[in-house]
């Protein structure tokens, strides 16, 4: 995947991970351009995404509200997490139905 390709694709699915801020600054097109380089596969970055997501909504409903995600570097703990040891693709199939029902209007 081209480069551009690849910081466009990940910046989406950065921007509509629930949790974040949906906006895009310039350390976040630098460090998805880095991960390109780097040669991070897109589906590890998205399955990063989706694992942090479902992290934050595990959370007790009587927990007081988390701050919204401004950046993408907020991400790089479980980027590297999910390179060094992998979960299963069918577990990242099995979260991603239920962070969208979680976050879809009611």
């Amino acid at each position: 995947m081209e480069q551009r390709d690849y910081v466009h694709r990940l910046l989406q699915a950065y921007r509509t991970t629930p949790g974040t801020g949906g906006a895009v600054r310039r350390p976040d097109r630098l460090l998805a351009a880095q991960l390109h380089q780097r040669g991070v596969p897109i589906e590890a970055v998205e399955n990063a995404l989706t694992l942090a997501a479902a992290r934050r909504m595990a959370r007790p409903a009587d927990a007081p509200p988390l701050a919204i995600i401004r950046s993408l570097a907020y991400f790089s703990p479980v980027i590297e997490e999910v390179l060094a040891l992998p979960p299963s693709p069918e577990y990242f199939r099995y979260l991603r139905p239920r962070i969208a029902t979680r976050t879809s209007p009611q």
